[in-house]
Formats: C-alpha cells, sequence, structure tokens
C-alpha cells in the first residue's frame, strides 16, 4: 500500500481470546481444555431457568415489534423503565433520553473512546479489562495513562496516584472506574468513590463507571452505584444484561449519562456517540425488550441470589486453597466473578517449564513461548500444555504485574477444587523447576 494503514496500537492483544485459538490446536491432540480465561456463565454449563426462556419465548410469539428497528437510542419503554429504576436510587434524576442502547457492551465501550479527541486521554486501572485497554489505546495511539490497583493491599486503588497523575497531566478528560473489577474481583468502598467523583468535580473531569457487575457482590462487601453520588459532574455508567441474567449472546449493553446540560463540551461527547450509533441504525431489539419482564419477574432476585452464593462459594474456595503457596499473592474477590493471582516479585524466569508429556503438544509451547513473552505468559502455556487449564495471563491487562487471572465460573464444585489444586501444584512445579 502507498500508505501505512493502521492505526498505531493495532499490535496489542486481545489474549482473553487469543489463547483460545492455541487451546484449540492443543484439543486437537487430544488433550482435553478446561477454560477458565473467559467470563461466559453459559459456555461454564449455567442453566438458563425455564421462566427466563418462557419470557423470551413470549416475546418473540406476541409482539411483532420484537423483530423491528427500534429507535437509535432504544425502546422507548424500556429506557423509561431504567430510568425509573435509577431515579429511585433517589440520586442523580434522568430521563430516557439520558440512555443509549448497544451491541453489547464492548461496542459501547468502542464508540465512547473513539469519540474523543486524539490528544484526550482517560484515567484507567492497572490491571484493567482489555476492551477499555485497547479502545482507549487505539482511539489515541499512545500507550494509556493507568493507575495502580494494588494487589499488596486487597487490589484497592492507589488514590494519592490517580489524584496526582490528573493534577500533572492537563491531557486527562476522565477516570475510569470498573465496579466490580474485572480482573481483580475488587468491589469498590463508597469513600473511594466519592474521593474519586470529588477529584474529578476538582479538576473538571468525566466519569466513566463501568458497572456490568455492579449486582455481582458478595462474601458481605457493599459498594454504591455512580448515580447514588455523582452530584452535578458529567458521567456515564456502562451497564448491560450478558453477565447478571446471564444472556452475553445477547449482545445488549447501554450506557446512563450524567449531567450532560451542565456540561457543554460533554454534552457534545455524548452526541457523537449517539451519532455513530445512528449510522447503524439502532441495536438489537429482542434483548432488550426482554429486560423489564426479566428483572421484574417474580424469580428473578432469588434467581441472581443463588448464584452469588455459588459465586461466593468459589471465591473462598480458590482463596483459601491458594492463599499459603508460597510463591503468589492472592486476594479474596468480592464481587463479579473472577480471580486474579500475582506471582511474588522475582520468582519467574525465563527457564522455568513444566513436564509435557505429548511432544506435538510440547513443540506448541515451545514454538510459543521461545519468543521473549512475559514470564506470566510463559506460565499460563505451559500450564495449558501440561494440564489443559486455560488462565489468562495478568500482563495482558496491561500490567507489569506478573500473574494470572481465572473465573469462578465452573458449576461443579469437585471439578473446581481440582483445578485450583492443580493450579497450585503446577505453581509450586513451575517456579521450582527453573531454581538453580
Amino acid at each position: 500500500m502507498r500508505y501505512d494503514l493502521a492505526k498505531s496500537g493495532n499490535g496489542l492483544t486481545y489474549e482473553i481470546r487469543n489463547i483460545v485459538n492455541v487451546a484449540k490446536i492443543l484439543e486437537q491432540h487430544g488433550v482435553e481444555i478446561c477454560y477458565e480465561n473467559i467470563g461466559d456463565p453459559v459456555a461454564k454449563g449455567e442453566i438458563i431457568p425455564d421462566w427466563m426462556k418462557d419470557t423470551i419465548a413470549d416475546l418473540v410469539r406476541n409482539n411483532n415489534m420484537s423483530f423491528a428497528y427500534c429507535p437509535t437510542r432504544g425502546d422507548y419503554d424500556v429506557r423509561e423503565f431504567l430510568a425509573e429504576r435509577t431515579n429511585a436510587r433517589g440520586g442523580v434524576q434522568i430521563t430516557k433520553d439520558d440512555i443509549i442502547f448497544f451491541n453489547g457492551l464492548g461496542d459501547a465501550i468502542a464508540r465512547a473512546y473513539s469519540s474523543i479527541r486524539v490528544d484526550a486521554r482517560v484515567m484507567l486501572p492497572e490491571p484493567t479489562y482489555s476492551t477499555h485497554l485497547l479502545a482507549e489505546v487505539l482511539h489515541a495511539s499512545f500507550p494509556p495513562n493507568t493507575y495502580r490497583m494494588n494487589p499488596y493491599n486487597n487490589w484497592a486503588p492507589d488514590l494519592n496516584e490517580l489524584e496526582k497523575k490528573v493534577e500533572s497531566h492537563k491531557s486527562i478528560v476522565g477516570i475510569l472506574v470498573i465496579n466490580p473489577d474485572n480482573p481483580t474481583g475488587y468491589v469498590h468502598t463508597e469513600d473511594d468513590l466519592r474521593r474519586i467523583v470529588k477529584m474529578a468535580k476538582e479538576h473538571d473531569l468525566m466519569l466513566i463507571f463501568d458497572e456490568i457487575y455492579l449486582n455481582m457482590v458478595y462474601n458481605g462487601k457493599k459498594t454504591i452505584a455512580l448515580s447514588d453520588i455523582i452530584g452535578d459532574v458529567p458521567g456515564i455508567s456502562m451497564k448491560g444484561i450478558s453477565k447478571e441474567f446471564p444472556w452475553p449472546g445477547a449482545r445488549c449493553g447501554w450506557i446512563e449519562v450524567y449531567n450532560a446540560d451542565k456540561d457543554e463540551a460533554f454534552k457534545r461527547f455524548v452526541d457523537a456517540i449517539l451519532n455513530q450509533k445512528m449510522a447503524e441504525v439502532c441495536s438489537t431489539t429482542l434483548p432488550q425488550m426482554s429486560i423489564p419482564h426479566i428483572m421484574q419477574h417474580e424469580m428473578y432476585n432469588s434467581y441472581l441470589t443463588e448464584r452469588l452464593k455459588h459465586y461466593e462459594k468459589l471465591s473462598n474456595i480458590a482463596y483459601n486453597m491458594l492463599k499459603d503457596c508460597p510463591y503468589v499473592v492472592v486476594n479474596r474477590s468480592n464481587g463479579a466473578f473472577y480471580m486474579s493471582v500475582v506471582f511474588n516479585e522475582a520468582v519467574l524466569n525465563k527457564n522455568q517449564k513444566l513436564h509435557i508429556e505429548l511432544k506435538e503438544v510440547r513443540d506448541v509451547v515451545e514454538k510459543i513461548t521461545e519468543d521473549k513473552s512475559s514470564h506470566d505468559k510463559r506460565f499460563v502455556y505451559y500450564l495449558l500444555g501440561a494440564t489443559g487449564i486455560c488462565v489468562v495471563p495478568l500482563t495482558s491487562f496491561f500490567t507489569s504485574t506478573p500473574g494470572f487471572r481465572m473465573t469462578l465460573l465452573e458449576k461443579n464444585v469437585e471439578k473446581f477444587e481440582q483445578t485450583v489444586k492443580t493450579i497450585k501444584d503446577k505453581i509450586v512445579e513451575y517456579v521450582e523447576s527453573g531454581s538453580c
């Protein structure tokens, strides 16, 4: 081509799915894969209850409009329902026109960041969920600005670092908070969230809160919604049904816009997002229309409660089994359905390996890891080849802290216990294989 077509940043990898490509190759060689890489409850065996299926089926049978385009922002009645739910919390008040639907939260994230000027940046947590990272870096073609989530303090955010960076980097226009956090499972405290809102107000910033897991908190922890504390600060809450219903294949997410009428620059930003959506006409209608029917169903709250009990149980199993492993730092997950494990400083090196019985599998893993891959990526691929357990290297979430993320989605508790025990044993074997 006469010009280089690709924007800077196109070399970034979505490792959560990229590792699946390798896993599929190993499956062809007879390796049984245990997928712990992606947050899809259905793929991990979640049984969608009949009442939920019947609700969706009734919409298909009895509502022809579920087959039609809906308004660009989303179905009128559904947006009215969601606005009323937010307003009932007693915080910031919104209307249906402050809600925009997207084809999954990934679509919302991509369109939001691409609507920001290339010289304006959003502060991201570190580690951060890959979709936010990729979208923010691709919009600016530069590495991201981050504030640390501290694994030595239960993954709490370093708000002093955040404030210093906000004060010194004038290109920063917003702060991202993922609550509960992905990949760490951390649940933000109300005090910290209020401090972030205060920070945004003092420095004239917007807030972006990814709250798709907001109703998925356990182990006695509590948090608070952005709408409850935002006051008159401009902000966006990102929400969806993929995890909570769960219906990830519906690709149905939305944003709630707060205080667009109070800042002209923020209003232009929101209008730019909406104009992008208009070019697509609208998002998928049926999943939107299911939301009021499912959320108001008499079985919904009890169904969600039972799921949270299961995640809490697995969270504690994993924490209790791994906490005494001498080579890692482990924090108990209290929200969403992920756990991130951090390797202690300097325990990993390029000489460590796990025994892989099949030569064909060993050749695949050795070829992948022969380059200058991060040390945790090397461990993850050896773990995959040796055991079939598929996790994600923590450094793929843009952090220099080596580790890995796994899910808490396995429905078979005994299988989960065996998986975690195997991971613990292989950590020890791997680290000690490279000792001098």
